[in-house]
């Protein structure tokens, strides 16, 4: 018998996604995550509790802890939808904290320029350097550029506010003003002409246009990250029932959604979906897709909500009369979810969350209350039998690209299989690591965070009384480091306007100082600490720590007191939630993979299977 998916009305629903938020579970996964939206050259990815550099993929979900680095003429884009960070030539970034509410970010060295497009009240966007912590607290655009070999940091507010707290500074600097930040304990700060656009500031620029042109803002919230990358290679239409649907264009024969791509492990979410399109990060995380006729089109979530980021919007089949047939090895096999079909998170969390997830993916729909599902066989599955993709358990984890390996299924066998939470398959390093092993010039280890220290009361607001900004502007080199001695250019530093030059020269605005010749950046065996104004999270736990632990529940990332215990020192201890739809029958333990990545000794587990 089918179940008709009867939910509360979605208003009701809504309601409770802001009046609720303070009952949600603070296990949840977060709601934001950064896509990894554009790279030219060398560029560098560390994930999270690792110490192993891999070649960084577009589409890449950043979330806490992990580390970009951009190479000689590299430049990366990072984006949460509504704050795009763009990253020039040698700079190493790490993003520290990711929430709802924050943007911590972590520039050990190099240059980047920060745009906001939308700040809540209750959200901040921060940015750590050895020198301060820059902490953006407007709408605007800003740059930030950091040469640890000299112990300076450039501040550059081109539009809105931040706030530079530090040892013995705290100060506002606002839209057209520039400050200089020399030395840790103490800082010495000091006001300087905003430099003159480079190239990387003009790059930059240019990127700004793809958000602030986009069509599909009229149909997209604007926190889903990659809305924009809609315009370009596809279109609109309306299906009464719907609404508005994005129609992809020049599709490959048998695509179908979540087939060309590959599977990743990304924490605290797990096995999560990376596409190889271009534009495949918005349609892939958000919204749900529909089979209209013969062609696929994506339904958004509700353009007013606040979205929730998830991994992959699939379910996944099994059973041992699925799994019987493929022989010895196992296999995965998934299928896209419809609209109206509810998501069962493979990861731990609250039954709010479990909703919210629901609700702000689906749009124009009615949707039930998940919760009060109990047998997964009277839900139907629109796409079930015609957009069923499978692989090899080994070509799954070791997250290789699925069309490749794509194991072809007759109706029969689909038919014989069940959802199920997830496959039963722990990661290897290749599924931890976005791309093949790289060796970067940069410090292996990474930059401790700390907090700076309380200001007393006579040291707030060093230098408030800010003299005006320059009219004119001082030329910068192009980008950070310094050009080579091909690009030699020398623009004369402008006087400052009229009303300026009345001021005493202590306090009139000069050039920012700059490194004397060509700037080449050394890493340091021990990069200096950043300066952070909110205090850091804990580091991630490496794979190899956890890994005894998964091996009891293969497939699923620890819950929340499994780590907490392995922090303590303590053996994991068993995962107690209760997984729906359940398994079959007990979970079997999986051998720890030989290939796991990174030499960090992993700490006693004795945890056994969960309850179900």
């Amino acid at each position: 018998m089918k179940m008709k998916i009867k939910f509360s009305a979605i208003v009701l629903l809504l309601a409770m996604f802001f009046a609720g938020r303070l009952f949600a579970d603070s296990g949840d996964p977060p709601a934001r995550v950064a896509r990894l939206s554009y790279m030219q050259g060398a560029v560098s990815f560390e994930p999270a509790g690792e110490n192993q550099w891999s070649q960084a993929t577009l589409n890449y979900p950043l979330t806490q802890g992990d580390r970009l680095w951009t190479d000689v003429n590299a430049r990366a884009e990072l984006e949460t939808g509504n704050v795009a960070i763009r990253m020039a030539q040698q700079t190493d970034l790490t993003t520290t904290n990711l929430t709802d509410q924050l943007i911590q970010l972590g520039l050990a060295q190099g240059s980047v320029r920060v745009r906001v497009f939308a700040l809540r009240p209750d959200h901040s966007v921060e940015v750590d350097t050895p020198s301060a912590a820059i902490t953006i607290v407007r709408a605007g655009d800003y740059r930030i550029d950091t040469y640890p070999n000299q112990t300076m940091t450039l501040v550059i507010v081109n539009s809105g506010v931040v706030q530079v707290t530090g040892n013995n500074v705290n100060q506002t600097v606002e839209g057209g003003q520039a400050v200089e930040l020399k030395g840790t304990n103490p800082v010495q700060l000091r006001w300087v002409a905003v430099p003159a656009p480079d190239s990387f500031d003009q790059w930059s620029n240019q990127r700004d246009q793809k958000y602030l042109r986009a069509q599909a803002r009229q149909y997209v919230s604007p926190e889903v990250p990659g809305y924009y990358d809609l315009d370009g290679y596809g279109s609109w239409a309306t299906v009464p029932q719907y609404g508005p649907i994005w129609y992809p264009v020049g599709l490959p024969v048998g695509w179908c959604p979540y087939r060309f791509g590959r599977w990743v492990w990304v924490e605290p979410w797990g096995w999560t979906w990376v596409d190889q399109e271009p534009w495949g990060f918005a349609p892939f995380h958000y919204g749900r897709w529909l089979l209209v006729g013969t062609r696929w089109g994506w339904l958004p979530g509700p353009i007013g909500v606040a979205p929730v980021y998830g991994p992959a919007f699939v379910a996944f089949l099994g059973g041992p009369a699925f799994s019987v047939s493929f022989g010895v090895g196992g296999i995965a096999a998934w299928f896209p979810l419809g609209p109206g079909e509810p998501f069962f998170p493979w990861y731990h969390h609250s039954d709010f969350y479990l909703r919210q997830i629901n609700v702000t993916n689906v749009r124009n729909i009615n949707i039930t209350n998940i919760t009060n599902i109990t047998n997964i066989n009277n839900v139907h599955y629109r796409d079930q039998t015609v957009a069923t993709t499978a692989v090899s358990a080994n070509v799954f984890r070791n997250s290789q690209p699925v069309m490749r390996g794509m194991i072809h299924l007759n109706s029969q066998q689909i038919a014989q299989g069940r959802v199920i939470p997830h496959p039963q398959i722990n990661p290897t390093r290749s599924a931890i690591l976005a791309g093949n092993v790289t060796h970067p010039p940069v410090a292996a280890t990474r930059p401790a965070v700390v907090e700076h220290a309380p200001l007393r009361a006579a040291e707030t607001n060093v230098a408030r009384n800010a003299p005006p900004p320059f009219a004119g502007e001082v030329a910068r080199p192009n980008e950070v480091p310094h050009p080579t001695a091909n690009e030699t250019r020398t623009p004369a530093v402008p006087q400052p306007p009229s009303e300026s030059r009345s001021l005493p020269q202590a306090v009139r605005p000069a050039p920012p100082s700059r490194p004397v010749g060509a700037y080449t950046y050394h890493p340091p065996a021990t990069p200096p600490p950043l300066v952070a104004r909110t205090s850091p999270p804990q580091p991630r736990l490496s794979y190899v720590q956890k890994a005894p632990a998964m091996a009891q529940h293969p497939g699923r990332p620890l819950e929340p007191q499994q780590r907490a215990n392995l922090y303590a020192g303590r053996p994991a201890g068993p995962m107690v939630d209760r997984e729906f739809p359940p398994h079959a029958g007990p979970v079997r333990p999986e051998p720890m993979s030989r290939s796991a990545p990174g030499p960090h000794a992993a700490p006693s587990s004795h945890g056994g299977p969960p309850r179900h």
